[in-house]
């Protein structure tokens, strides 16, 4: 059993898996390359949304720490990769990060060890990349040592499942490795699921995603629609939910957010063209609709704005929630960022506010942050709702408003001449 863990990359990742870890007594370290980051762990300051900084404190008090000194791994048992795999200009992920992990943990491997890779990418990494990379030393995973893929499973802000009660997926080189990795994770984890090997854990990571994107681009694309047809589709998806099988809602929305939706697909799409030479369609399809959401948003505010006499130019336009999901401060790829630019380049007078959020930039134009919510609502042109964060009183600031637009179905029934929903 192991109890020395070492986790690369302190981010909504890898800070809770350290947190995870820590309170069922394993001792952990995190290694990060960012001394900020670092520098502001010891002193007890969270930046994840999901830990506060008494839950850091809990940490410390547990015995973690954290550091950019790679030389803890020469004392790991189990070493988790949680770094960062963005979009690469191919349109597949970058792996830079992953690399530069790999080959600072192949420095210090020795025979024992577990290897773990949680960061997001396409199937086949782990067998591809990581493992000849840990091999160039003279150690053979599966026979030296344990190495596993895991994917990620956080979904921040969300209450109800966290790293405890949300099952684990794991799937290793070989059926040792994936015992191995199973034993770690069930220490803290309620629920191991056991895959096959390495590429079908990666590949139900993009399944779960990919899966997500399709459907909202597909009532993302009936919104549409169902505007220039007069359907309430937002009623209409009411209804096909009382069907207690064959049908799971999804919702339309301005763009989509975060890490995952916007990007995971991608990854995909690369490895299907780049290895097979062929097109996934329904991703690329799905990007291409869920793209082009803030666009449509934009061009129904123009429309809205038009009925009323008024040009989007020098028009008071206010953002409510500029985070790309409820009730956290994560602005990764939040569909206000290309709203805001878009109007902005219209000529609009654009302000914002959201209570997570105090200063916001897009591109070279920082944003005016609206002290008093419900006075900024009276006085704008129009108020758009991007994202129905709970400390917004929307009745209050619906009856406020000039002229308010809701592109998250927020309003439930609300009939008022002044309201328009996505």
């Amino acid at each position: 059993m192991t109890d020395r863990l070492v986790v690369i990359g302190l981010g909504y990742v890898g800070l809770p898996l350290c947190h995870a870890a820590a309170q069922v007594g394993l001792s952990v370290v995190g290694l990060d390359r960012s001394e900020q980051v670092v520098r502001g762990l010891a002193a007890g300051r969270s930046h994840v949304d999901d830990l506060t900084d008494v839950d850091v404190a809990a940490m410390a008090a547990a015995g973690f720490r954290a550091t950019c000194d790679p030389r803890v791994l020469d004392d790991a048992d189990t070493v988790v990769i949680c770094v960062p795999t963005p979009l690469s200009p191919e349109g597949g992920p970058d792996l830079d990060a992953v690399v530069s992990s790999l080959t600072t943990v192949a420095a210090h491997l020795r025979a024992g060890q577990l290897v773990v890779l949680e960061s997001t990418t396409y199937p086949g990494t782990t067998d591809e990349i990581a493992r000849p990379i840990l091999e160039a030393g003279g150690l053979t995973a599966g026979v030296d040592f344990h190495l596993a893929f895991s994917p990620e499973r956080i979904d921040p802000g969300n209450v109800q499942f966290g790293m405890r009660n949300t099952p684990k997926v794991v799937g290793g080189q070989t059926p040792r490795c994936t015992e191995a990795a199973a034993a770690f994770y069930g220490r803290f984890v309620d629920t191991v699921v056991r895959a096959r090997g390495t590429r079908e854990a990666e590949m139900a990571k993009l399944l779960e995603n990919t899966y997500r994107h399709v459907n909202i681009a597909l009532v993302n694309e009936m919104a549409r629609f169902s505007h220039e047809l007069g359907i309430d589709l937002w009623d209409a998806i009411r209804c096909a939910s009382t069907k207690p099988f064959g049908f799971q809602a999804f919702y339309p929305g301005p763009g989509v957010g975060g890490h995952c939706i916007p990007i995971d697909p991608n990854y995909l799409s690369y490895k299907v063209k780049s290895d097979l030479g062929y097109p996934f369609r329904f991703v690329e399809l799905a990007q291409e609709i869920n793209a082009a959401m803030p666009q449509y948003v934009v061009q129904r505010t123009q429309s809205l704005l038009n009925d009323r006499s008024r040009a989007v130019r020098g028009s008071a336009v206010l953002l409510l929630g500029v985070t790309y999901k409820r009730d956290i401060a994560d602005q990764r790829e939040s569909p206000a960022k290309p709203i805001a630019a878009l109007l902005h380049e219209l000529g609009a007078e654009v302000s914002f506010h959201d209570p997570f959020v105090e200063t916001w930039t897009v591109g070279s134009q920082t944003y005016t942050r609206v002290a008093d919510v419900e006075a900024a609502v009276a006085q704008a042109d129009v108020a758009i709702l991007l994202q129905a964060h709970t400390a917004y009183h929307l009745s209050d600031l619906v009856g406020r408003s000039r002229l308010f637009f809701d592109t998250r179905g927020a309003l439930g029934n609300i009939d008022a001449g002044h309201v328009d929903r996505l």
